[in-house]
């Protein structure tokens, strides 16, 4: 298989790497509200049909969230797909995610992009780290 096509638009169909294996929300449950907005985001993101969610080092509980939109998935990616919204995640920091709900708010205070997380043993009051 090939890699991914840039200026992907909804409902087209995209190739992915080998080795990129299908998951769904047992790993990472992704929301209507978080679908929707993922997608009116990834409308400005021209030639980057997929989001990557992962997991780093830092935020003062030691593991953050990051997100980014990416053009293409990599060898060894797990892809979930709520509609035309592709999540990508890499296989470590599945580890991590597993049984994840990713939602989005418009609230003014405290909206944006929110994380539930059912492995995470502490977080700090802004939700954009934990600790295991």
């Amino acid at each position: 298989m090939g890699d991914s096509s840039a200026g992907v638009k909804n409902n087209e169909e995209i190739s992915l790497p080998e080795g990129v294996r299908q998951g769904d929300e047992r790993l990472l449950k992704v929301t209507s509200s978080a679908r929707d907005k993922i997608l009116q985001l990834r409308e400005r993101e021209a030639g980057f049909p997929f989001l990557r969610v992962g997991i780093s080092g830092g935020g003062c509980n030691g593991l953050s969230y990051k997100m980014k939109f990416a053009s293409q998935a990599k060898k060894g990616d797990i892809l979930i797909s709520n509609g035309d919204a592709r999540v990508i995640v890499d296989s470590k920091s599945a580890l991590y995610l597993r049984g994840t709900e990713l939602d989005y708010s418009n609230a003014l205070i405290s909206g944006g992009f929110k994380f539930s997380n059912p492995n995470a043993t502490s977080s700090c009051s802004c939700g954009e780290s934990f600790s295991v």
